[in-house]
């Protein structure tokens, strides 16, 4: 529901870094709530898309390409803008399996060793919009490997499966 009250400027709206207002190819970034911004070392932040059918990489298509490419582009320029910090200072990135399924990515500082920022979980937006202008249903067709925990109920149901 918070991503909602963002989207919808019910909460969090002084805190919108910047927004593309389009409904199909727009969102909003927002600092992530564990960034303080009172340095950059651990700069975070977050763009959620206003669409709301697309809940994860796993439903990205050939034609989200619009929508990851400004993603991509208007969040590097406006963290440039307001933070000082280079596009190549970034690292720009999706979770697999997400903490959350409204589709949202994840713009850190390059030296930050964000939680879920490592190769097993994050796949970088850079790559999945390749990665989808090659084959459109890549996403689709591809096995992707992630970390559980052992508290995780998906855990649980692995083990239960004799897996």
């Amino acid at each position: 529901q918070w991503v909602y009250n963002i989207l919808e400027k019910k909460a969090e709206a002084d805190r919108i870094i910047h927004e593309n207002p389009d409904p199909r190819d727009g969102f909003v970034l927002v600092p992530d709530l564990k960034w303080n911004q009172n340095q950059l070392d651990d700069l975070y932040l977050i763009a959620l898309i206003h669409r709301r059918e697309i809940k994860s990489l796993r439903d990205l298509t050939a034609e989200h390409l619009p929508l990851l490419r400004s993603i991509l582009q208007e969040g590097k320029e406006a963290i440039g803008k307001r933070f000082g910090v280079s596009p190549s200072q970034l690292r720009v990135y999706l979770h697999y399996q997400p903490s959350y399924y409204h589709l949202h990515v994840h713009f850190t500082a390059l030296g930050y060793d964000a939680p879920g920022s490592s190769v097993e979980r994050a796949h970088l937006l850079a790559d999945v919009i390749d990665n989808l202008a090659m084959d459109s249903e890549y996403y689709q067709k591809r096995a992707l490997t992630f970390p559980v925990r052992a508290d995780e109920l998906l855990f649980k149901k692995f083990q239960e499966a004799g897996r």
